[in-house]
């Protein structure tokens, strides 16, 4: 089974879905600046993001991660759920794990350079904004960390200070990556209507490598991997929400995975990265549960207003299944979730690699915590999703 890249994929899925329910009957009464345009051009639109307030008590040290539990109860699976408007104050999520990826990615982008990191001539203007649109909310988001300068931004934490006018002394989407622990993905629309993905820093996917799908479009990024009723369900659908899509309009969601070995940049257990193609199939079946780890990925969705590209963050946590299983209502929870995973999804998230072991320790777990007096109808006034 080939592997895709599952964070592109699961988000546009969603919001393919979303978006036949609910943004195009919207927008259907709001007047939109580029309704009329030719494909592959884009008037600029006068939107101005809204001025982002300090992130509360923010610390490098001391704010954790946020513990995003983005999975339901069975007995159906739905890969819809989730899908929310995004807040603008809340579109870059940093906290006290920021130096170890910013380490990890300053070593992949040294070791690996343009495979795991790199522009498309044609998308260097819309690297620029979204670098320009970085150092313009990181110091409001956090004041205590980033400092604009009159050339561009400084990091008063890793000392890093970084010219941001052209000539840049990198390409912009490796400065991009340096700044922050989401990777990036920018998707261009062509004349021919089609959205491809021609700028991207893609250093902690875990799974998907962004040299084997630099510069496909969006269509053929799914179907190289047969993604499940792509082309009868989804294929026309996501077109359309792009060619919509405001700068107004950003959308955020949830999503994750098993992963059974430790390594955030790349998921080991799959192949070496180096290797052709990688598969769940070279993976060591039913391995240890402290080799489990839970894999979860905030994706936001945005429209860059000067130059119409559409940026994709997609931040990752990662952390011991153990860990979770410690937490009131989880391991029930998410074994009921794994359960209700149909084969196709099953097959694509690899649960015939793990699934034996990992849902005798969670239903064990979860039997634990009954009997030390968890009381199950209280779940829904302390759990709320993606939470």
């Amino acid at each position: 089974m080939h592997l895709q890249p599952i964070p592109i994929i699961c988000l546009l899925t969603t919001i393919t879905t979303w978006l036949i329910h609910t943004l195009l009957q919207r927008q259907k009464t709001n007047k939109y600046i580029n309704t009329d345009r030719k494909p592959g051009e884009w008037i600029p639109s006068n939107f101005k993001r809204p001025r982002a307030p300090p992130y509360p008590e923010w610390d490098i040290h001391t704010t954790k991660p946020i513990p995003y539990r983005p999975f339901k109860h069975g007995p159906k699976n739905t890969i819809t759920m989730g899908l929310r408007r995004m807040k603008w104050d809340e579109w870059i999520e940093l906290d006290n794990h920021y130096l170890r990826y910013h380490d990890d990615k300053a070593r992949r982008i040294k070791e690996r350079g343009t495979r795991c990191s790199r522009t498309a001539p044609e998308a260097m203007d819309a690297a620029m904004e979204l670098l320009e649109e970085l150092t313009a909310y990181l110091p409001e988001r956090y004041p205590s960390m980033f400092c604009k300068t009159a050339t561009g931004i400084t990091n008063t934490i890793t000392q890093e200070t970084f010219n941001t006018t052209r000539p840049l002394r990198e390409d912009p989407m490796q400065t991009c990556g340096r700044l922050i622990q989401d990777d990036l993905a920018l998707m261009l629309e062509r004349p021919d209507g089609e959205y491809y993905l021609l700028a991207g820093t893609i250093l902690l996917a875990g799974f998907w490598r962004l040299e084997d799908k630099y510069g496909m479009r969006l269509s053929d990024i799914h179907t190289s991997g047969s993604v499940p009723g792509f082309r009868e369900k989804l294929e026309k659908g996501m077109g359309n929400f792009f060619r919509r899509m405001r700068a107004e309009d950003p959308v955020v969601r949830n999503n994750y995975f098993i992963q059974v070995d430790d390594n955030l940049a790349w998921s080991s257990s799959i192949g070496s990265e180096d290797s052709g193609a990688v598969s769940w199939n070279s993976a060591e079946k039913n391995r240890a549960v402290g080799c489990h780890f839970f894999r979860s990925e905030r994706q936001s969705l945005r429209r860059l207003p000067r130059t119409g590209a559409v940026v994709f963050t997609i931040r990752t946590y990662f952390e011991p299944v153990t860990a979770l299983a410690r937490e009131p209502f989880v391991p029930g929870r998410l074994a009921s979730a794994i359960r209700s995973w149909g084969e196709d999804v099953a097959r694509y998230k690899g649960r015939e690699k793990y699934g034996e072991v990992l849902l005798e320790y969670l239903d064990r777990m979860h039997e634990v915590q009954v009997a030390n007096g968890l009381d199950l109808e209280k779940e829904d006034e302390v759990s709320n999703y993606p939470f």
